[in-house]
């Protein structure tokens, strides 16, 4: 049985990524954990020591994420009434990174589905903050679903690499299971520079040749092309249900996600995306 982390706000745009877990997961057993962290504005160290009445405020938001995660589980059956689902809703003070942190290891969660709201402005960052830095803290897989995206099931998944990346990393399953179930076809799109593939990347590339054999699976290049230019090109040509990404530091994840958005038309997706994070990331 999977272990599936939902946190919520419970804004429309966490609803959206809660429903899009019910529909990709709806033919499977799966334990979802409903979290909301919460800590209120006026709840500060210092000042309470003055204000020692304002310790209630800790007891009053509780009441009030126990009463809406409630109220989101009821709405979530109502809706889908899967028997194959059950719902464990967990209510914390605390930020939302340090408590995904916890609930990670005490529950061995398998994934997390949250919702992004997308590169609104030229000013904003790609996917907004509380997914990015979730993106960027926690070893757990994660999928991000933007505001508004009606789901589809993945018929055709978009995985752009560079190839530099640990054949053994624990997560690559999770991808073959994804083209299993859903029958997808997988992209493998490698932006080219110029420069050949080395004898490490030119190994990965083989890899995975042999590891999709019995799943639909394609090799593309974008010549000439940065990975953003890359993706945004291959958008345009082809119908992508899902994006799915190997987050190492030092590659070009960084810069596709987490710099500011120059022009949401040159650049955006809509489409949600799994970002798996990378052997070294899991092992530092």
């Amino acid at each position: 049985m999977k272990q599936i982390l939902l946190p919520t706000d419970f804004s429309d745009n966490a609803f959206n990524a809660i429903r899009y877990a019910m529909h990709f997961f709806k033919h499977e057993e799966v334990t979802f954990y409903l979290l909301n962290t919460f800590t209120p504005v006026s709840y500060h160290a210092g000042y309470l020591i003055e204000n020692p009445t304002l310790y209630g405020l800790e007891d009053v938001a509780m009441v009030n994420s126990k009463r809406d995660i409630k109220r989101t589980e009821e709405k979530i059956r109502a809706e889908f009434d899967n028997p194959k689902h059950s719902f464990v809703r967990l209510s914390a003070f605390n930020t939302l990174i340090g408590e995904i942190e916890e609930v990670l290891e005490k529950y061995a969660i398998d994934l997390i589905v949250m919702g992004t709201k997308g590169a609104t402005g030229a000013k904003e960052i790609f996917i907004g903050t509380h997914t990015m830095y979730t993106i960027k803290k926690v070893k757990c897989p994660v999928i991000a679903v933007p505001s508004n995206f009606e789901f589809e099931a993945p018929k055709d998944v978009l995985f752009p690499t560079d190839y530099n990346f640990n054949v053994n990393n624990a997560f690559l399953p999770l991808i073959k299971e994804i083209c299993d179930k859903h029958i997808c076809r997988l992209n493998i799109l490698n932006a080219y520079y110029g420069v050949s593939l080395n004898d490490d990347q030119q190994k990965v590339k083989d890899f995975l040749d042999i590891y999709f054999k019995d799943n639909a699976h394609v090799f593309h290049i974008a010549d000439g092309m940065d990975v953003l230019e890359a993706v945004e090109d291959f958008q345009k040509k082809y119908k992508i249900n899902l994006l799915v990404m190997i987050h190492n530091k030092h590659s070009f994840f960084e810069n596709l996600l987490f710099k500011p958005v120059i022009n949401q038309v040159a650049y955006h997706t809509n489409i949600p995306f799994l970002v798996i994070p990378s052997e070294k990331r899991m092992q530092s």
